[in-house]
């Protein structure tokens, strides 16, 4: 589970996010310029890359470090390649 202050920030965020996305919607909708919408489309991956890496930060340091302090090895492993999995399909 999240930590309370990273799932609050984190909301926060996301709640901007979504108006970008709607900002978007409405550029798109009114037939503005192609590479201002490009931009505000750029503002909202950067947003959204910032949730994902706080998300990542709190889940190492709860989730993978739980696992770790249980001393359970089969646990372990399963944390490490459940992270690597998601950062192997993360896009940067």
């Amino acid at each position: 589970m999240m930590q309370v202050k990273t799932k609050e920030s984190c909301a926060k965020r996301l709640s901007r996010v979504e108006g970008q996305v709607r900002g978007i919607a409405r550029m798109v909708e009114d037939d503005r310029y192609c590479i201002d919408i490009v931009t505000q489309i750029g503002a909202a991956r950067a947003a959204l890359r910032r949730v994902e890496e706080a998300i990542l930060r709190d889940h190492v340091a709860h989730c993978v470090e739980h696992a770790i302090a249980s001393g359970d090895a089969e646990e372990q492993r399963r944390k490490i390649a459940e992270l690597m999995q998601v950062l192997a399909r993360t896009e940067r």
